[in-house]
């Protein structure tokens, strides 16, 4: 799977903490009320992100495996949740982190999805969660990845997935042309398959649905303005960049397009959670 840096990474976390959808939170939070344990599996983890904004919905005792195919990425997740927690104590197998109240033990495993499925996803736990995941996926692996998450009984909660909205400020005329080509380049393989792209939030619930899984969905687009500058200029700047590579769209044009100084934008994610029968 294409890989992201870490600066991307702690660019955008302010960004995804606050576009989350938050009826979808609530939910997730009222189906673990009665849980003083909970075991989480947080599938391609990056540096951690989704368990900062996710533990605060789980109870007071949660077991954590972070999931990558980057060790890279697991190094830097320890080390910013050993920078995050309130206290933290390590033993040979798990970071043991407290945070507002709550105790965390955290576990991290390198496992690449493509590969083999059931190994990433791991032993049963009562959660299996990703963010910003499923979008780079085929359909084929989303589809092996339910299978997987059903068998085991577990609920599925993944946020900002990417559900193909764009729109940028100030507009420029080629950006619809600009859009087609870069879901074009989305639909290429980036370490799973054929990526899904903005379809993968449909093929999520129809994966679940099909387990006879109850699916629920929210919005969580980002938003982004003059306080999100650094994050738009850097996302104008890959969009470009990917659109340069289709060759879909005339160089001259593209060059135009990222030469305007954007003010803002808005980029939309869907959000699912999906609960065993």
């Amino acid at each position: 799977m294409s890989g992201f840096s870490p600066e991307w990474l702690a660019l955008r976390e302010p960004v995804d903490h606050r576009s989350r959808a938050t009826g979808l939170e609530a939910e997730l939070a009222a189906h673990f009320a009665r849980s003083e344990v909970v075991s989480i599996t947080d599938i391609g983890c990056g540096t951690g992100s989704n368990l900062r904004a996710t533990f605060a919905l789980l109870g007071p005792e949660q077991h954590w495996t972070l999931v990558d195919h980057d060790a890279g990425q697991l190094t830097e997740a320890r080390a910013l949740l050993v920078r995050w927690a309130d206290l933290v104590t390590a033993d040979d197998e798990a970071l043991n982190l407290r945070k507002a109240g709550r105790r965390l033990a955290v576990r991290f495993r390198k496992s690449d999805l493509a590969r083999d499925v059931e190994a990433a996803i791991g032993p049963p736990a009562d959660l299996v969660t990703a963010s910003a995941f499923f979008d780079l996926a085929s359909a084929d692996v989303i589809d092996a990845f339910a299978r997987a998450v059903a068998a085991r009984r577990a609920a599925f909660y993944t946020v900002l997935t990417y559900n193909g909205g764009q729109r940028w400020r100030p507009a420029h005329a080629a950006d619809t042309a600009m859009v087609a080509a870069f879901h074009a380049h989305q639909a290429t393989d980036k370490g799973l398959g054929a990526a899904a792209g903005p379809n993968a939030p449909r093929l999520l619930r129809e994966a679940f649905r099909a387990a006879r899984y109850r699916v629920s969905e929210g919005d969580s687009p980002w938003l982004l303005d003059a306080r999100d500058r650094s994050l738009v200029s850097s996302l104008s700047e890959g969009f470009a960049g990917a659109v340069r590579e289709t060759g879909a769209v005339p160089a001259r044009t593209v060059d135009d397009w990222a030469a305007v100084r954007r003010t803002g934008a808005e980029v939309g994610h869907t959000d699912t959670l999906a609960l065993p029968p």
